[in-house]
Order: structure tokens, then C-alpha cells, then sequence
């Protein structure tokens, strides 16, 4: 009989103790133990078992659960009688970041304080023992009080030293979920108050701790080291390109294969292949992310499981206001395209606004692409990596995505694909209009809104649009130069009851054109003079199905003609 399923279970301990479904990570223990780095950080995407691996280690090591070994009888851990030694023998120090979402930093910092409180009131019984010096009860005192930046900083620091003497062995300090703070910090727009805050606290824990024994940070993303890790030379960053941990997060596909036997569904397997795989880390290939698995295990059918267990905001931020390379990159990534781009695993958050590089090394980190294979540029010694969608599920998540940008205009969208379908030019117009006046700003960066600016992300992103809604019915191209230039669209259908479509946009140039009506026209002759038809008529496509129209654009006004 198939083991229960238990959806969103982080207790390693309940989850073996109900007998629940588990898929033994227990060589994460030995693997990470023998490799005898003192500060480890672990980069992975969400939902890939970071939080019930770090309870998992919590529960092994723990001097909490010393002579509470049996849990982990009948797991690869126990097969070493070395390990059943080292099993409960250390204090240990579990805070988790994963709740620390707050729009503003006052906010944001009491949360933290709030879970450093709670943190400190698990070994209050510290305060009926003879440890304590007077000065350091005062601290601990502090604590539950108004903690200032100054005791913040040194508060784990010194929990460390209370528990060091107190157990007379140094303290294991694990830390789930490091960089929650910080994505939130950047979104809300309080980066540099957070990352202040947050690097005296991790300098003080991690780097001048002589009571600590060993550390595991895991996050998402790999926050640059100057913003956070200034001076922390003891820390071992193990990214998804690293080769340790390799198999320690995620399931394998011997392991998804064995899942399936166990629960009849082996001969669904390509399909859940279809939309789970994709994921590489190091150089194991066929990683499946835990969440959708569990999930589909439990309800049988093929669902987007893993991309909807977060609003994404981040990611959708970072698309939407993002500039021409960064649609024109998704664009072809939805269309099955390989991007060729420069990768830097160092996360940082002030070029996200302004490095297309930096927002694909996110999207990388986070989950939404792999690797296909990479280079050196030997001209400039650049690793240069090939990158695709991960997988089925993140290709609908984006497509999802992309429909939620034209939310509040709804039909009047709907309609204006309608009317160009159909080539009714006045419908087109109506329509148009009233989806630009909606969603012009909507595209822009936000802070800075630009005239400039605005009809270029917007197309972009209405480009993406069409590129999500018709790619059932048409092979979608585009070719475009950079500014304000040439930029047209090519509709081409897949069947014979569809007519074809090209688009070509032009912004228009007060010093050239005296009206709008005229930059219209002049994008129409565009058309004709670059024989944009030609290439569709020679496929057998009648001229007479082919729509040609030209997209005129000045502030919020569109002008259509055809």
C-alpha cells in the first residue's frame, strides 16, 4: 500500500513518524559533515526541500534530542555506527528568515527582532543557571525589550556563548531562508537600510563567533558579498552550478520513477517528465522540484503546482518593467529559443533595474530556466551559458504571467485581437486606445515614468502578449532594430482559415512628421517598401489574407492604419 502524502510538511521528524511519504536525504548529513566548512551557504529554488533538510540536520544534531537517535533507524544515516555517536551531541542554533516579508524596513526589522525574541525565549532556562554573568543577564534582558542594531547585531553571537559554556562544546548555527529579507527589502525599495542591518548582524554571527562550531545558510538567490558578506572570507557558497549537494535538494529521477511505481502512475512518467524536469544541479541533470511531485502524487493529475505556491511578484516585476532585451529574451524563450547570455551567480540587486544579465542570473537561481550547456569567450574569458525554459510548468506560469498584465482592460484586449483578426480598423482603434491609456505606465519602470519610454515597453510587452494568446494558431515573428525603429510582427497561421498579419510600430518624430496620422501612414509604407509580404506569399499565402497595419504612437494616443 502507498504511503500518505503529506502536503507542506517541514518536520522531518513528523513527517517519519507518521510514516509519511520520504525520500531519504540523510547522506546531506554525512556529505556536509565530512566536508568540514565552517560557514555554508545553500542556493536553491523555492520549494526544493531547503526547510525540511535544515529541521532534518536540526533533529540530528540537536543535543535537544541526545538518546532520540531512533528516528533515523532504517535511514542511510544510521547504517554508520560513527554517526549514531555523533547523533544529539551539539547545541544547536535554528532561526528561519522564510516569514520576514514586510513593505517597509521598521516593519521588516521587528519582525526579525520578533523571531531573535522567540529564538531566546527556547533557552531562557539559561537565566536559572549559573552561566550568566550580570552584565550578560542585562543583555539577555535586552532582548525582550527594545533591541537596538547595536544588540541585534551580536544577539546570535551571544546566545552562542551562552550555550557554548553552558553544553562546553561549540554551537552549530543554521539559518533558513537568508535572503527573504533582502528580496523583500528590494521590491518595498528599502535595499540599503536592510542590507545594513542585515550584514552587522551576519558579520558578528558568522565571522568574529568563536563559539561557533560550523553554519548552513540556505537561501534563493546568492546575495553578492559585498552587499552582505563583507569580510566573511570562511564561507562556502554552493550554488545550483556547484557539484556538492548535488542530489541533497530535489528528487532524482530514479527516485520520481520509483515514486510513480509506488503510487501506479508509472505509465504517466514522460508527461510528468513534460513538466517537472529541467532542473541541473552541478552536473546531475533530471532534477524534479519536490513540490509538484508530492502534489501530483497526491492528486493524480498534471497541474502547475510549484509556480503557484508564490505570487512571483519579483519575477513579474522584473519582466514587466524590464527593458527590450529582457521581452525580446522571453519572447523567444516561450517560442522553445535557446538565450546565450552572461551568467553572474553574485545577486545584485542594484543592477536588477539596469544589467539584463543580472535579472536572467536571477531567473537562473530562482528556478525559471537551465542551463543547457556553456562556453568560454575566449576573447573576453567569459563562461557564456545557453538557457532555456526549465520546464512545461514554467512555460505556462510565464504565459499566466504575461494574460495578468492586461487584467484590467480584459475585453477590451480580448477585443482588439478579435478586430485584428477580422481587419476591422475602427474596432482596432477603439479598442487600442483604451488598452493604452490602462497599461502604458503599467509597462514603465516606475520610478521614473518616461514618454520616451512608455510605447516601447508597452509593445514589447503587447508582443508577449500575442505571443502567449495566438501561438496556438500562428508562428509569431519579429524583427526589430534598437530605439525607435523599425519594429515589426508577423502573424503567420497555421491553418487555412486564418489570415495572416503584419504589424509594424513607429513613435512619432515631431521633426519628421506633422501628425500622427502621418507616422502611421509612413509605417505602412514601411511595409511596402521592405516587402515585409513577400516571404508569406511565397508559403502560398494569398495577398488578399494578408493584414497589413501600421501602429502610430505619441504619449497614451495610438493611431491605426491599414
Amino acid at each position: 500500500m502507498a504511503r500518505v502524502v503529506g502536503i507542506g510538511i517541514q518536520s522531518f521528524e513528523k513527517l517519519i513518524a507518521e510514516s509519511c511519504f520520504y525520500i531519504d536525504k540523510t547522506d546531506f548529513i554525512r556529505e556536509w559533515w565530512e566536508n568540514k566548512d565552517d560557514v555554508t551557504l545553500i542556493t536553491r529554488p523555492r520549494r526544493f526541500g531547503k526547510t525540511l533538510n535544515m529541521n532534518m540536520l536540526e533533529r540530528f544534531f540537536s543535543i535537544e534530542y541526545e538518546d532520540k537517535g531512533e528516528i533515523f533507524e532504517g535511514l542511510s544515516i544510521w547504517s554508520d555506527e560513527k554517526y549514531q555517536k555523533l547523533q544529539g551531541t551539539y547545541p544547536v542554533i535554528f532561526l528561519s528568515f522564510a516569514d520576514i516579508k514586510a513593505s517597509d524596513f521598521s516593519l521588516a526589522r521587528e519582525k526579525i527582532c520578533m523571531a531573535i525574541q522567540k529564538l531566546y525565549s527556547r533557552f531562557d532556562f539559561l537565566l536559572d543557571t549559573n552561566i550568566l554573568k550580570e552584565e550578560e543577564r542585562k543583555f539577555y534582558n535586552k532582548i525582550f525589550s527594545e533591541i537596538t542594531d547595536s544588540v541585534a547585531s551580536c544577539s546570535l553571537r551571544e546566545l552562542a556563548n551562552y550555550l557554548s559554556r553552558y553544553y562546553e562544546k561549540k554551537v552549530i548555527i543554521l539559518l533558513d531562508e537568508y535572503d527573504t529579507p533582502l528580496q523583500e527589502a528590494w521590491v518595498y525599495g528599502y535595499w540599503e537600510k536592510m542590507a545594513e542591518f542585515i550584514r552587522g548582524l551576519f558579520n558578528s554571527t558568522f565571522k568574529t563567533n568563536p563559539y561557533l562550531e560550523r553554519a548552513v545558510m540556505t537561501g534563493i538567490t546568492r546575495v553578492s558579498k559585498e552587499s552582505i558578506f563583507s569580510d566573511l572570507n570562511n564561507l562556502e557558497v554552493v550554488t545550483t552550478t556547484s557539484e556538492k549537494y548535488e542530489s541533497s535538494f530535489g528528487f532524482t529521477q530514479e527516485e520520481v520513477w520509483e515514486a510513480l511505481k509506488e503510487y501506479g502512475a508509472y505509465d504517466k512518467r514522460q508527461k510528468v517528465k513534460d513538466w517537472y524536469d529541467g532542473f541541473t544541479f552541478g552536473k546531475r541533470q533530471d532534477i524534479y522540484n519536490p513540490w509538484s511531485i508530492l502534489n501530483f502524487l497526491d492528486k493524480k493529475r498534471l497541474s502547475m503546482y510549484w509556480v503557484n505556491t508564490s505570487s512571483n511578484g519579483l519575477i513579474n516585476r522584473l519582466i514587466k518593467r524590464g527593458n527590450r532585451d529582457i521581452k525580446m529574451g522571453l519572447e523567444s524563450l516561450l517560442k522553445g529559443g535557446i538565450l546565450k547570455t552572461r551568467i553572474d551567480e553574485q545577486i545584485i540587486f542594484s543592477q536588477l533595474d539596469g544589467r539584463t544579465d543580472a535579472v536572467w542570473s536571477l531567473l537562473l537561481a530562482s528556478g525559471y530556466l537551465r542551463v543547457n550547456s556553456y562556453f568560454i569567450d575566449e576573447e573576453w574569458g567569459r563562461n557564456i551559458y545557453e538557457l532555456t525554459l526549465t520546464n512545461r510548468e514554467v512555460c505556462f506560469m510565464f504565459g499566466h504571467m504575461i494574460d495578468g498584465w492586461f487584467r484590467d482592460c480584459v475585453p477590451e484586449y480580448n477585443d482588439f485581437v478579435k478586430a485584428m483578426l477580422l481587419g476591422d480598423i475602427k474596432a482596432m482603434n477603439a479598442y487600442m486606445n483604451k488598452v493604452a491609456l490602462v497599461t502604458f505606465s503599467y509597462f514603465d519602470s516606475g520610478t521614473k515614468p518616461s514618454e520616451e519610454s512608455e510605447p516601447e515597453r508597452f509593445y514589447h510587452g503587447f508582443v508577449l502578449g500575442l505571443t502567449v494568446d495566438l501561438s496556438d494558431r500562428y508562428v509569431i515573428t519579429s524583427n526589430r532594430e534598437s530605439g525607435y525603429g523599425r519594429y515589426d510582427v508577423v502573424l503567420e497561421p497555421k491553418g487555412q482559415e486564418d489570415c495572416a498579419v503584419i504589424m509594424e510600430f513607429k513613435v512619432r518624430d515631431p521633426m519628421e512628421e506633422k501628425s500622427l496620422e502621418e507616422t502611421a501612414s509612413e509605417a505602412l509604407l514601411q511595409i511596402e517598401r521592405k516587402k515585409y509580404a513577400v516571404a508569406l506569399e511565397s508559403r502560398g499565402i494569398a495577398s488578399e489574407r494578408i493584414h497589413k497595419y501600421g501602429f502610430a504612437f505619441e504619449g497614451k494616443e495610438v493611431l491605426i492604419k491599414s
